[in-house]
């Protein structure tokens, strides 16, 4: 007998759990009849009775395991036309038995005419509602309401923070294809309003209001509803955008071609950073860059490379240069994720027009002239020679007496101020030393280097040593592979005494390779000497400061020896074709007088 706590007098609910071999069936219905994860089941359980009290309606439920083996197909097709419900289980380490629930499962139940267990099996596959509420806290996920929240703001379009009647019914029409009734819309308001005040102002329906709703749509089994609007509006089934959304053909570029924003980026990003920005103190602090970012899936800076990657405000917070910063180290980066994220913060234009590709930095050596706004230095170096310190100078960190080695790449990113106002974006990648040689690995692993600088101790003789070796190793790379990059020496801790026989060894190596002397710096004595000006500035003239190794120099003269071989060689045939022709018509003349 049914207890009388049962709301539709129901004596019971037969479950059938169906599903391809060992993808858990048995092992599913152990755990949820005793709690606990089994090691070892049976290869097919008899008819399980749940526990009364685990549905809150305390109706008896019962559990039907099934074999997967092809003779006992007609036994299965019996169980599922017998099912309340049907459980179609996969396992997550076998991908093809995910693909047979849509080619093979589902098909199966619709051959044998189960017509509502089908529906509400399609349902839950369609219109599944684990990524949309949390059943524990009866609460909207995370990233649904991030989601609905920019869906809300592209319909807010007189931007007053509440749908009005008139948006209300534009979304109602983009969403479903059909109008609603003013009376419906009154209806649809009045829901809201007796069970949340805030949800429905003067303007009409707020976010608060619009959340609620659809809240309200899952409680009562209608997830179709939310799921038709995140589609309509290019959500995928993890609540993020489609990849048709995404023009990645837009990003093919060869190894030493680079993605930068568009002016037309540039400028929508400064109008979003003035209305986050809402005390107009040029400093946007984190809970306000954390709003910028309210409608994407998450915060992209909240991890690695982009975190602490811009320079902080005394207040803790990113200016609007600190701020366009990170977005063109993360459109550098990952142009894709980038375009991703300008789109969720409500990027209004088409996706193309946002972003565009350098010109090859082999072409502009020829050019003798880059055009980047965006320029990547790799900083090479021994281990405490000054890497990290140069790098939170740039950042407009404090300068720290203790050493604590780098053990992954650190990015630094900022806006160099040139001589007219001209600003560029530069970012520095910290290589650690023990990582130079994995690096050196790829053929093209320097065709993204702008410029490499290669930073060592003054005061200590082996510290520059080793820094040679990197200049040599980067160098010799960078001719062996086509992918030279221009390179500065510079010698830190120049507050500290030089090694003997500095001076000489530095002007021996930087004439030997063709390159400017070392320029001395100290972080700790805040004495730069217009590094980071002279960085960009060699960064825009890639045919200059471009390390000469012995090798290279002696298969520069190779070529040119062949090629002034095969220049003799040209001229003197020819010398002999002309020749030839000329004796042939003085021959041919000579006959015809005699």
């Amino acid at each position: 007998m049914a207890k009388s706590s049962n709301p539709e007098g129901k004596t019971g609910v037969r479950i059938v759990v169906a599903g391809d071999r060992g993808t858990g069936k048995s092992s599913l219905i152990v755990t949820a009849a005793a709690e606990t994860f089994p090691t070892n089941v049976p290869r097919l359980l008899p008819p399980t009775r749940l526990p009364e009290d685990f549905y809150p309606d305390r109706v008896p439920i019962t559990i039907i395991d099934t074999s997967s083996n092809p003779e006992d197909r007609g036994k299965l097709a019996e169980e599922l036309k017998r099912a309340d419900a049907v459980v179609l289980t996969y396992a997550c380490d076998q991908p093809e038995t995910l693909n047979r629930l849509s080619t093979f499962w589902l098909p199966e139940l619709r051959q044998l005419e189960i017509p509502e267990v089908f529906y509400y099996a399609q349902k839950a596959v369609l219109h599944p509602t684990g990524p949309l509420f949390d059943q524990e806290t009866q609460t909207l996920k995370p990233r649904c309401v991030r989601a609905l929240k920019r869906i809300f703001i592209l319909c807010d379009h007189d931007r007053d923070g509440a749908l009005s009647d008139a948006e209300l019914n534009n979304f109602q029409v983009k969403c479903f294809n059909a109008p609603l009734q003013p009376s419906e819309i009154v209806g649809v308001k009045r829901v809201v309003q007796d069970k949340l005040v805030e949800g429905v102002n003067e303007r009409g329906l707020t976010l608060t209001g619009f959340l609620f709703l659809h809240a309200l749509f899952i409680e009562k089994g209608r997830l179709e509803t939310t799921w038709t609007v995140l589609r309509k509006f290019g959500y995928n089934n993890d609540i993020k955008l489609s990849d048709d959304l995404i023009p990645y053909s837009s990003f093919k570029r060869a190894p030493d071609q680079s993605v930068e924003l568009t002016n037309e980026a540039i400028e929508f990003l400064k109008g979003v950073y003035e209305l986050f920005d809402s005390d107009l103190d040029n400093n946007l602090r984190p809970i306000e860059v954390e709003d910028v970012f309210s409608t994407a899936p998450e915060n992209p800076w909240n991890d690695a490379p982009y975190k602490d990657a811009a320079e902080k405000t005394a207040l803790g917070g990113l200016s609007l240069d600190a701020f366009l910063s990170e977005w063109a180290l993360m459109t550098l980066l990952d142009p894709a994720r980038s375009l991703e994220n300008l789109i969720y913060i409500g990027y209004p234009g088409d996706s193309s027009s946002a972003i565009r590709i350098t010109r090859r930095r082999r072409l502009d050596r020829k050019k003798q002239q880059s055009e980047r706004n965006v320029f990547q230095c790799f900083v090479f170096g021994p281990a405490n020679a000054g890497k990290s310190a140069l790098m939170n100078s740039f950042l407009g960190r404090p300068y720290l007496d203790s050493y604590s080695p780098t053990a992954d790449e650190q990015y630094a990113v900022n806006v160099v101020e040139l001589p007219g106002g001209i600003k560029k974006t530069l970012v520095l990648r910290e290589i650690p030393e023990d990582g130079v040689s994995k690096l050196l690995s790829s053929k093209e692993s320097l065709a993204p280097c702008d410029i490499a600088v290669f930073v060592y101790d003054s005061s200590d003789e082996s510290s520059w040593k080793r820094a040679t070796e990197l200049l040599m190793d980067v160098a010799g790379h960078g001719e062996d592979t086509g992918y030279e990059v221009p390179c500065l020496i510079v010698a830190a801790k120049d507050d500290l005494d030089s090694f003997p026989m500095a001076i000489q060894n530095s002007t021996r190596v930087s004439q030997d390779m063709g390159i400017e002397a070392p320029i001395p710096i100290s972080s700790k004595l805040r004495d730069f000497n217009n590094i980071f000006r002279r960085i960009v500035n060699a960064a825009e003239h890639p045919h200059l400061s471009i390390p000469e190794t012995e090798a290279g120099r002696s298969r520069k003269q190779y070529h040119r020896l062949i090629n002034r071989s095969l220049m003799v060689v040209s001229v003197g045939a020819a010398v002999a074709i002309v020749g030839f022709a000329a004796y042939r018509v003085y021959a041919a003349r000579k006959n015809a007088s005699s």
